[in-house]
């Protein structure tokens, strides 16, 4: 996996994360800098921990089914971006909490970050080196939704279902070109 690759991936991870920060930005009153880097912060710290969760394990077991791998990164990838597109398209509006307390920001940071560790598992399969991965990951996650906190404080939810949809299609393209790529029908 190709460094363009890796980075649209990580966009795409960082959509949840996004999404969730524009609400963040929407609910909290009198934003400063600092909530913006609490959130991505936490956003960030963990969209880069559970690639390297997911890896370890899957590192476990890349040998034993290695054969069916880029099925597995496929599947993975395709689960993980269908469930974005579908939480987009279902127009179920959550509750935007303004707490950044540690334990709010925990359960969201781990709830945003679910799909990464999957993704981690693929990678694994892969055999991408997950440092070098996990860091973008979470740099591209903190950047993104530290912005999002204050796309969401200025401009309100608008753009939260179309981070999630486009999230959701750039993992579903990203398996596809997976799959294809292993079954030759790809000719880069």
């Amino acid at each position: 996996m190709g460094f363009a690759e890796l980075f649209i991936l990580a966009v795409g991870l960082a959509m949840d994360a996004f999404a969730v920060s524009i609400c963040k930005g929407l609910s909290i009153r009198g934003l400063l800098p600092r909530h913006a880097l609490i959130v991505g912060l936490w956003f960030g710290a963990f969209q880069a921990l559970m690639p390297v969760v997911g890896w370890l394990l899957g590192a476990a077991f890349a040998d034993m089914i290695a054969s069916l791998d880029h099925w597995i990164a496929f599947g993975l990838l395709c689960l993980i971006g269908g469930n974005m597109i579908r939480e987009a398209l279902g127009g179920d509006e959550e509750e935007c909490d303004p707490s950044l307390a540690p334990l709010t920001m925990l359960l969201l940071a781990v709830a945003t970050s679910i799909d990464a560790l999957a993704v981690g598992i693929t990678f694994a399969f892969l055999r991408v080196s997950i440092l070098p991965a996990a860091t973008l990951i979470g740099v591209c996650t903190f950047v993104i939704s530290a912005a999002g906190v204050k796309v969401g404080n200025l401009f309100g939810a608008r753009y939260k279902s179309r981070a999630e949809l486009l999230g959701g299609v750039v993992l579903v393209l990203i398996g596809l070109k997976i799959l294809l790529e292993h079954l030759e029908l790809l000719p880069f």
